[in-house]
């Protein structure tokens, strides 16, 4: 017996860019019709992000075999060639094609005409509990270790009136939480009329949407937090106090090298008037360990920048070469003097993000709601709660004890 048709699926690595664009391509795939369809989102960031998007398609074609597999994304863009001679994928799509309704439409047998795009699910329909809103794409500044401008191009922002209406959309779908995502959301609106800033269009977004209860941001650049950004942190209680830096790393030599347009004196002035405004907050970062030349006394001095500026949530991975950039032909450390280096700075972001949570323990807070008894404070920090309040909701919560690097919080009502 024939089994019925499958729904389009898309499977999603990298960046929260990349999710808000997977959020988009379902909708259009199930607008389309492309059933038996699975949708690979790729990532270019790292030489590992390539090789576990590759290993994913074989899986997905052993698992799914008479499903069609779609690839797109930044690696898609980079290395189209090598996607196109697996066995296992159909088809290719490039960045600049793969938000557009009729892309999906001519995937379809004999380019069936697109139907109506799907409606925002509700948090309680969608595996996600806060809505994502692209507000930029592409960079203009081209780091040394970095491709991702040759997979998505020149900065392209999108109108300020453009994403207030899509966050009000999502507020009227039931969500309470939006993220604005971008490559470099930091450098927002340079190519629109006016030149509006990130900080501007923030403003807009929390003046036009009055029903939005948290917004919050994507990585951010921390040579270009503009002043209205900063007006914002400090004056609206609903731009969350968490702010996740594109740091890469702490001395001064390697964030040349690496063309960073900071200095860790930069960093540690951003942190510093950062709590004055909201002392609240909580920084997160992005670091790369091992970059060409990087000796033991510099990798030391980024250690010593996390603790200074008492960063929280620390992502960090080991340096990977990018075939045509800058840093691949500069003096590489050894591989495994970067996974070393780079696990030392996961044992101490443990260390940290579990110095955090226990200074919680006896203070109450709000949550987003998430699926699997978890809960998002303002902050980031992800909590276990008792109690089975409704995916979606924002409630408050008291920190009673701390266990097995997770904190346990009380449901007391809803915000």
């Amino acid at each position: 017996m024939k089994q019925p048709p499958r729904e389009p699926k898309v499977v999603t690595f990298g960046c929260r860019l990349n999710n808000a664009e997977s959020e988009a391509m379902q909708a259009y795939a199930d607008a389309a019709g492309l059933d038996d369809t699975i949708i690979v989102n790729t990532c270019a960031v790292t030489a590992e992000a390539e090789r576990q998007a590759g290993q994913a398609i074989r899986k997905l074609k052993r698992e799914n075999p008479e499903a069609k597999i779609i690839v797109t994304g930044c690696s898609a863009q980079i290395s189209a060639e090598k996607y196109r001679s697996m066995p296992e994928v159909s088809g290719v799509i490039q960045n600049d094609a793969k938000l557009k309704a009729e892309t999906f439409a001519a995937l379809t047998p004999g380019g069936k005409r697109l139907g109506t795009v799907s409606r925002i699910l509700s948090p309680q329909e969608n595996a996600m509990q806060r809505a994502f809103v692209q507000v930029q794409n592409g960079c203009d500044h081209k780091c040394t270790f970095c491709v991702i401008p040759y997979g998505r191009g020149a900065s392209r922002s999108v109108s300020f009136e453009t994403v207030a209406a899509q966050a009000q959309a999502y507020v009227d779908a039931g969500y309470n939480e939006v993220v604005l995502t971008g490559v470099d959301i930091a450098s927002y609106g340079r190519d629109l009329p006016g030149e509006p800033t990130l900080g501007y269009m923030v403003k807009h977004v929390l003046r036009k949407v009055p029903g939005l209860r948290r917004l919050r941001l994507s990585s951010l650049d921390p040579a270009a937090i503009d002043e209205d950004l900063w007006e914002a942190l400090a004056e609206e209680p609903r731009l969350m106090p968490h702010i996740h830096l594109s740091l890469q790393a702490g001395d001064n030599l390697v964030l040349k090298r690496m063309k960073r347009r900071h200095l860790r004196e930069d960093v540690l002035r951003l942190v510093d008037r950062a709590r004055k405004y909201r002392p609240e907050i909580v920084f997160g970062a992005d670091i790369i360990t091992g970059f060409p030349t990087e000796s033991e006394e510099m990798f030391v001095n980024t250690v010593d920048l996390v603790n200074q500026c008492g960063l929280t949530w620390l992502h960090v991975f080991p340096y990977s070469a990018r075939k045509g950039t800058p840093a691949a032909k500069m003096p590489q450390v050894h591989g495994a003097q970067r996974k070393e280096r780079a696990e030392r700075l996961r044992v101490l972001g443990d260390e940290l993000a579990g110095r955090y949570y226990r200074s919680l323990i006896g203070t109450g807070t709000e949550v987003l709601v998430e699926k699997n008894g978890v809960g998002c404070t303002p902050q980031f920090a992800k909590l276990k709660l008792l109690g089975a309040p409704r995916v979606g909701a924002i409630v408050n919560v008291k920190c009673v004890h701390f266990e097995k690097d997770s904190v346990i919080a009380e449901v007391m009502e809803t915000a």
